[in-house]
């Protein structure tokens, strides 16, 4: 197969090319759902991970939709990734996958065949560990190369699991480690390790498959997934979709030890100072605080951890349903109730 490096194709790398927090509530100001029938239990009143259709009393349909331009070099890789990312939506709502679609946008004057269709043998690849089918999709010629699936998945009505669900006194617990981005930038310069580059392709391919168990769990209130809006905008959304506020401990957070170590040295990306331009009014940081730390707070997951909120005498058993999933998760901070104002996040 030619080599060719995928990322020189795009300006902007996974979950990191995401339009940023600012702007995108600017585009979707005033353009409300105007049909809103009772069986839609959720649509784009909190910016949830994705659409939730009730089918009847035991069944409702999840169905979202993501893809984006070029992490990694390695077609199978980038196609690995982009399908996981994709599939964590349907985890993270509390559901489980059923089938998906492919979404395909390729520069076919620059990419051989051959890249092609490895890219696409890569997002197979997760859905069959994902025991699902690709059943269809849709292909264009374009740009920049543009990979992802729209995913159709199933959960109970009872178990779905909102942004907007969390309660006062909640505990927060994240999946997976920060850092996902800052390595992206690396890899883009040259300045990742080869043990950072397998740290990334195993996280970023490792599936979010405990959210359909955690969410038939009586204390789990609220789960969402961490990704282009950083750990930050996502919990953000939880708050403001709850109505509550957010305290965060900075030495509990789970963190890759190169993208520390990258972060100190000034590495990030572009995305991560959109979005802390975006929603850093609502994040209170210590005063010792470094920037290296606010990189981190906001730096753009791809294919990241799910956040939950849970009751506290419930974190037990969402500790052991990660740990038994192959997930090292972390108790990050809980959930207070609101003041005056907006949401914030404050972290100490």
């Amino acid at each position: 197969m030619p080599k060719i490096k995928l990322t020189q194709f795009s300006h902007g790398g996974g979950c990191g090319c995401k339009i940023s927090p600012a702007i995108l509530a600017g585009i979707l100001d005033n353009t409300p759902l105007r049909i809103m029938p009772p069986e839609l239990l959720v649509g784009t009143e909190t910016s949830d991970d994705a659409a939730v259709y009730q089918l009847n009393a035991e069944q409702a349909i999840i169905a979202t939709t993501d893809f984006f331009t070029p992490i990694v070099d390695d077609p199978r890789d980038f196609g690995r990734i982009a399908a996981a990312n994709a599939l964590s939506d349907i985890y993270a709502m509390g559901g489980r996958p059923i089938f998906a679609l492919a979404v395909v946008g390729m520069p076919l004057d620059k990419l051989p065949l051959e890249v092609i269709r490895e890219i696409l043998a890569g997002g197979d690849e997760i859905c069959v560990r994902a025991g699902i089918p690709i059943a269809g999709g849709h292909s264009i010629d374009v740009v920049e190369p543009i990979y992802g699936l729209v995913g159709i998945g199933i959960v109970h009505p009872r178990h779905v699991k909102r942004n907007s669900g969390a309660r006062n006194g909640d505990l927060l617990i994240l999946g997976k480690p920060l850092g996902i981005g800052i390595l992206s930038a690396a890899l883009k310069k040259g300045l990742l390790s080869a043990e950072g580059y397998a740290q990334m392709i195993a996280l970023t391919t490792k599936i979010n498959t405990p959210g359909a168990a955690l969410a038939a769990l009586e204390g789990v209130h609220a789960m969402t997934d961490v990704t282009g809006f950083g750990l930050a905008g996502h919990l953000l959304e939880i708050c403001r979709g709850s109505k509550l506020h957010a305290q965060l401990e900075f030495a509990r957070l789970p963190l890759i030890a190169e993208a520390v170590k990258l972060a100190r040295e000034g590495i990030a990306t572009g995305a991560s100072a959109r979005n802390w331009s975006g929603y850093g009014h609502n994040v209170s940081l210590p005063a010792v605080s470094s920037e290296w730390q606010q990189k981190l707070l906001t730096d753009p997951q791809t294919s990241g951890g799910l956040l939950v909120a849970c009751a506290p005498e419930c974190a037990d058993k969402v500790l052991a349903e990660f740990r038994d999933e192959g997930f090292q998760p972390a108790l990050i901070g809980e959930l207070t109730s609101e003041l005056p104002g907006p949401a914030k996040i404050t972290v100490s």
